[in-house]
């Protein structure tokens, strides 16, 4: 069954998926004819293809008035699902987009918000950073302040809050950030801010915060800022915790909803308009386009792809 669902994610109609299983499930090196062969075709066919052909020739998406409005179709958004492609700053479009996105979101803190924004911003500042690492650009001096807004700017108990309403799980992005960030270029401040997150995370089993909130439990993408358990997983496990019993319950979800076929499915699509995601697309519909690069309800590589590097890293932590 796992051969069925590698062989899936290696068909060439997405060359990004190809690439990603090739290097992150199969660990082939950079250099191997296949590896090369799927990096070459990423920005021309497939999703990361038909995103860049919408980008205009300023370096941006929809509107140059803002890059983080209209939700989910402008600059921040492209770039973020572009990060999770495969593709890098060696791209001209990805340089020219990713130079405009640090110069228009860089704030005098040291972080990164969105326009308009005089601070940084969490959420907005993980996923930012994530995916500048991704695109190549990790030593950037941008980058690097912005993880030690990171370190400086978490809860003295551990873990961040996002909206001001005290720590939660919704404030994954730092997280996922030194997920991506080499660790030899972490200070002691920022080793210290991981180990009491992950220690925040693992003491609620991923889940247990507030009442029962049914999102966590669906699979979805394209993330944004969006939390589950799959997002969870993944930002643990590369972070090294995949060991830890307090991650039983969200492996056995995990495994409980892979396919027969060994695939999983995407749950949801976000905004999926249910819950506190309806409220907010009432209050703003024209403020809000949702953007899918599947169908939901039915198999995703996008999820399976992520599914299978957790269950791969969880392996080799035994």
């Amino acid at each position: 069954m796992a051969k069925t669902a590698m062989n899936w994610l290696l068909e060439d109609n997405q060359p990004s998926i190809r690439y990603l299983a090739l290097t992150q499930l199969l660990e082939k090196p950079e250099d191997d004819p296949d590896i090369q062969s799927a990096k070459e075709m990423i920005p021309k066919r497939g999703w990361a293809a038909d995103i860049l052909a919408e980008q205009k020739p300023g370096g941006w998406w929809v509107t140059d008035e803002s890059l983080y409005r209209p939700k989910y179709n402008s600059t921040n958004w492209m770039l973020l699902i572009l990060s999770d492609l495969g593709m890098t700053k060696a791209h001209p479009k990805i340089r020219k987009a990713s130079e405009l996105w640090i110069e228009r979101f860089s704030k005098p803190d040291g972080g990164f918000a969105m326009d308009g924004s005089k601070k940084s911003h969490l959420c907005t500042l993980g996923n930012t950073t994530r995916a500048l690492v991704k695109f190549g650009y990790a030593d950037h001096p941008k980058v690097k302040s912005a993880f030690e807004w990171l370190a400086e700017n978490r809860d003295k108990n551990g873990g961040w809050s996002c909206f001001g309403s005290g720590r939660n799980l919704d404030s994954w992005e730092g997280m996922s950030a030194f997920a991506v960030y080499p660790k030899e270029k972490w200070t002691e401040g920022m080793k210290h801010a991981v180990e009491l997150a992950a220690e925040f995370y693992l003491q609620r089993e991923l889940h247990k915060q507030g009442p029962e909130y049914p999102p966590w439990y669906r699979f979805h993408y394209p993330v944004h800022y969006y939390y589950d358990l799959l997002v969870g997983l993944d930002f643990m496990t590369a972070l090294g915790y995949g060991d830890d019993p307090r991650l039983r319950f969200a492996i056995s979800l995990l495994k409980q909803k892979r396919r027969p076929d060994g695939r999983w499915n995407l749950d949801a699509v976000h905004p999926d308009l249910e819950g506190k995601m309806a409220e907010w697309y009432a209050k703003d519909p024209k403020g809000h386009a949702p953007f899918a690069l599947e169908q939901a309800g039915q198999p995703s590589k996008m999820i399976t792809l992520r599914a299978m590097r957790v269950l791969k890293r969880l392996r080799e932590s035994d």
